[in-house]
């Protein structure tokens, strides 16, 4: 008999630092702006910042570990691409992660959506059917991504929907952050 999908332990480290900073941002709540995150090899970390050991937890030194760091300060962005095109990385950071919250509309209340994009934020917050979402999507320079889903509506832990298709624009330009940056060794 196989283990339900939910019950299934997560043990790559980009799930767990992924699933790990969705809690992370969870923990402030809804109606927040965009977070971004470098992650950095939790090694790397311990090797040039001997001190951080003392904050860690025993799974967080496992080999391969991933330690996310927030990005402070962040412009607050007009358009999502835009802040992402002035982002780069030093050669350090392993991969990076966006937390972003989104309003969610059937697709068939996409059919009246002005095209002014304040009349079509609008029309998409009132709408009856909206679901207020946050996403987080973690990446790593060789391509390999997760994308972790949590509903307003059932905002709790055991909730959060886990997949590599959820938010496909957002993976390609989290990806797209590293584009310039070379490949470690």
């Amino acid at each position: 008999m196989s283990t339900p999908p939910a019950s299934r332990p997560v043990t790559d480290p980009l799930s767990i630092v992924a699933l790990e900073t969705e809690r992370h941002v969870a923990a402030a709540g809804w109606d927040q702006g965009v977070r971004l995150f470098a992650l950095v090899e939790t090694a790397h970390l311990l090797e040039h910042e001997p001190g951080f050991l003392d904050t860690l937890q025993p799974h967080d030194v496992q080999p391969e570990a991933l330690t996310a760091i927030e990005q402070e300060d962040l412009p607050s962005p007009e358009h999502l691409e835009s802040m992402l095109a002035q982002v780069t990385w030093p050669e350090a950071v392993t991969g990076a992660a966006l937390a972003v919250e989104r309003i969610v509309v059937p697709p068939d209340a996409e059919r009246g959506i002005p095209e002014d994009s304040e009349a079509a934020l609008a029309h998409v917050a009132s709408h009856p059917d909206r679901r207020d979402v946050r996403l987080v999507v973690a990446v790593l320079r060789d391509g390999t991504h997760t994308c972790l889903l949590r509903q307003r509506d059932h905002d709790r832990d055991d909730r959060v929907a886990q997949g590599t298709d959820i938010a496909p624009g957002l993976v390609h330009g989290l990806l797209a952050t590293f584009a310039d940056t070379p490949e470690p060794a």
